[in-house]
């Protein structure tokens, strides 16, 4: 069932039942009112008919005053159809009846009731026919019991025209509520069946296209379009960053490679060649191996850096512990390098720790000193690397004396396989500030740059502290 049926089908079974509901209240209020009415008709005719009888019984020998009685009472029964007025003297004897309608017997019980509350109904309103007790009290003939019962067939027929009048609205009603609810969602769903066609054009190769939001539209489907449009935008970003990088990546590779290859194939050119010869080929080989290994391992760390945090099992770290070992770690690649450890003198400020994972945040940190200390140079001065606090983080500052970046070139330092005109002299792969700064966002953290041609760069990684 599509979207659109369901939606008419639910509006229109909705407005259905409230109208149903209402016509139901309308018919049962309106027969509720009549029979009220017709109940206070019976009870004014039982006053009639006790004033006609009582002033009929004044002169008794008065013929001609009788069959005036007598002409007055059956013009007023002509008035309601099957009407029945009796008379009930004190002892409970029948003592008038006038009118062609069915009548019941009246219990003396009933009788006795009409007496004490003044009036009574014996039979209420069954197939439009009832039937009424009134207590009238006449000085000269005592108390009478009138009774009178009639069909309310005006009941009848009105109620019958407005039971046809709200079952052919109520038809009209669902007929146009159909139409109307069918109309009504496809309208609402056009926006929608124009966001399927748009998304039928994206595909993997032209992540270009957009979805075209409705003018004005502040509703859910256009901040679907939005939320949409931002989704691929993310997805434009990540194909685009993901072709760079494999182009970059499988640039970088064929550099070691072919110097693999060609120091292998130099080396296979003549049958006999000096064992000093041989060595000279192998250790350019060990060297080529080696940067292959060491982007290889970059290039696995990016890839684990890009993970779904979830998946990524955090702890407690303690930032001084870990800058301690990435300094140890560091020495050994650098032995000639200075590196100068700050831990800050706020002793009692808590300790140095974050919530991350330790073995990629040593990665992250190792690499920033790795940076400092390759472009610093045997001779280019000391590295610095000091924790500090700042409002609501903690940070670590690595500082170095090398030739600093450009403005250009800084604005690229986050691209993976970048290197700037100052680093190209330096061997690298462009992937370690690339790698630090993916490990931070990872952790909630951020990478800062500050650098100036001649005098140096620092680099500034920061973290939300751990919860206590």
């Amino acid at each position: 069932m599509s979207i659109r049926l369901r939606l008419a089908l639910q509006f229109g079974s909705i407005l259905v039942v409230t109208l149903l509901l209402f016509a139901l209240a309308i018919y049962f209020v309106t027969q509720q009112a009549r029979r009220t009415l017709f109940t206070q008709n019976l009870f004014q005719r039982t006053l009639v008919v006790g004033h006609a009888y009582a002033d009929g019984q004044a002169d008794r020998y008065d013929t001609s005053r009788q069959a005036s009685y007598r002409r007055y009472l059956r013009q007023l029964y002509r008035t309601l159809p099957a009407e029945v007025g009796r008379v009930y003297d004190g002892g409970g004897r029948l003592v008038f009846r006038e009118g062609q309608g069915r009548a019941r017997p009246v219990p003396a019980a009933w009788l006795a009731a009409v007496r004490r509350a003044g009036r009574a109904v014996l039979e209420p309103e069954t197939d439009y026919h009832e039937t009424v007790g009134l207590l009238y009290r006449d000085a000269r003939l005592g108390p009478l019991v009138v009774v009178a019962s009639s069909e309310d067939e005006d009941g009848r027929q009105q109620l019958g025209q407005l039971r046809r009048l709200l079952a052919a609205g109520l038809l009209a009603a669902v007929a146009a509520l159909g139409a109307g609810s069918w109309v009504f969602a496809g309208q609402a769903l056009r926006p929608l069946r124009r966001m399927v066609r748009e998304v039928d054009g994206i595909t993997a190769t032209d992540l270009g296209q957009r979805l075209t939001p409705a003018p004005g539209a502040a509703d859910e489907i256009g901040r679907l379009a939005q939320r949409f449009n931002r989704l691929l935008d993310r997805l434009e970003a990540a194909f685009a960053g993901q072709r760079t990088f494999v182009r970059d990546a499988s640039h970088e590779l064929r550099t070691p490679l072919t110097a693999l290859i060609g120091e292998l194939e130099v080396a296979l050119l003549q049958a006999e060649r000096p064992p000093a010869a041989y060595r000279r080929v192998l250790q350019r080989t060990l060297d080529s191996a080696r940067q292959l290994t060491d982007l290889t391992n970059g290039l696995l760390q990016i890839a684990r850096a890009s993970d779904d945090p979830s998946q990524v099992p955090m702890g407690p770290v303690r930032l001084d512990e870990l800058l301690l070992q990435a300094h140890e770690q560091l020495l050994r690649r650098y032995p000639t390098c200075r590196v100068d450890l700050d831990f800050g003198d706020e002793a009692d400020a808590g300790p140095w720790a974050v919530r991350g994972n330790e073995a990629l945040l040593l990665a992250a940190v190792l690499n920033v000193l790795d940076n400092a200390c390759k472009f610093s140079g045997p001779g280019g001065g000391a590295v610095t690397a000091a924790l500090a606090r700042l409002p609501a983080r903690l940070a670590l500052r690595v500082a170095d004396q090398g030739p600093g970046l450009s403005a250009a070139d800084l604005q690229q330092v986050f691209v993976p396989f970048f290197r700037g005109a100052a680093a190209r002299a330096v061997p690298g792969h462009g992937i370690g500030l690339p790698l630090a700064a993916r490990i931070m966002a990872l952790h909630g953290g951020t990478v800062r740059v500050e650098s100036t041609p001649g005098q140096g760069t620092q680099v500034w990684l920061e973290w939300p502290p751990a919860a206590p």
